[in-house]
């Protein structure tokens, strides 16, 4: 039997997939043990924008103590007012009503925040994941909660192939794992991402800056002609240069521990290490330069993105164990 959900609640951080799924659980929850499930109503203002009458008349007590939930939405941004009619209506809070306050962690009402969770309110972490293990973790646990175990080349290579974005990530493992069955490896992400924009730019760059001349210049043409962007395929480029200036400036230490110093996960640490045996600080201090003009070309500086790309991408071939 599911239990009813408690009265008050504290989102708790800036992550909107987060966010949106702990509302879409609570909210579940309540129309779960609710007589009237369709019927129960959901209430949503912004308590950083609402009046405190407003606020005061949302969070008063109704006369038939109907089921009712109500989110409270940018409460760091409350006003002094503002703040004591949430405080009383959480140390109070009206029967039948589930509360539920947004809350970023930061604002002028930063101190709500610790007020709520020392007053009980249920804790909802929804914090960005800023840190390559968190998002290792939570990859994992999408597949987790649709039944896969992912193993960890399959994370890396859907990381690798969407990039940090939950939404995208979300949608990714859970297509990945309807596409095949449940039978998720690396080869499968590979095979149903190989046409995504971002990926063939990253597959140029990684041929570029591996010094493998013709699957470059051919990954490049393939993706001009599919119209790939010229700033992804830039950025791609940029990427994987300024990753190999910053995990060679670090050393040849364990990828692990570069990886928390870095800020970037293992896998690519390692890759790095790998690829930077081609390079040295003057061949890559001279790739740097190059990506820095060809950022500035593929934005309005060149008349011709597509020879700016190509000259490029010619430029960091030549310094490719030049040194």
């Amino acid at each position: 039997m599911t239990e009813r959900p408690a009265s008050v609640h504290l989102v708790l951080g800036e992550e909107e997939l987060l966010i949106e799924r702990a509302i879409a659980a609570i909210v579940a929850q309540a129309r779960a043990v609710s007589p009237d499930p369709g019927a129960l109503p959901v209430d949503r203002l912004r308590a950083g924008d609402a009046s405190t009458p407003e606020l005061a008349e949302l969070l008063s007590p109704s006369l038939f103590a109907e089921d009712r939930v109500i989110v409270l939405e940018s409460a760091a941004e409350a006003g002094k007012d503002a703040v004591s009619v949430i405080t009383a209506a959480v140390t109070d809070p009206p029967e039948g009503v589930v509360l539920v306050v947004l809350h970023s962690g930061g604002g002028r009402a930063k101190a709500l925040a610790a007020d709520l969770q020392k007053r009980g309110a249920e804790v909802h972490p929804c914090a960005k994941l800023t840190k390559a293990g968190e998002r290792i973790e939570f990859v994992r646990n999408e597949f987790r909660a649709a039944g896969v175990r992912a193993a960890s080349d399959v994370v890396q290579a859907v990381l690798e192939a969407v990039g940090s974005d939950l939404r995208e990530l979300a949608a990714a493992c859970s297509q990945l794992v309807a596409d095949t069955g449940g039978k998720v490896d690396a080869a499968a992400v590979r095979r149903y991402y190989s046409g995504k924009a971002e990926v063939s730019g990253f597959d140029v760059a990684e041929y570029a800056v591996a010094g493998d001349r013709p699957a470059a210049m051919e990954a490049l043409r393939w993706a001009i002609d599919r119209g790939v962007p010229a700033v992804l395929l830039a950025d791609a480029l940029a990427d994987s240069v300024h990753t190999i200036a910053r995990v060679g400036s670090a050393g040849r230490g364990d990828p692990f521990q570069l990886a928390s110093q870095l800020g970037m996960p293992p896998w690519k640490v390692k890759k790095a290490q790998g690829q930077a045996r081609g390079w040295t600080a003057a061949t890559i201090g001279s790739a740097l330069q190059v990506v820095a003009t060809l950022n500035g070309d593929v934005k309005g500086g060149a008349a011709d993105s597509d020879y700016a790309l190509e000259h490029a991408l010619t430029r960091i071939l030549d310094l490719h164990g030049a040194g």
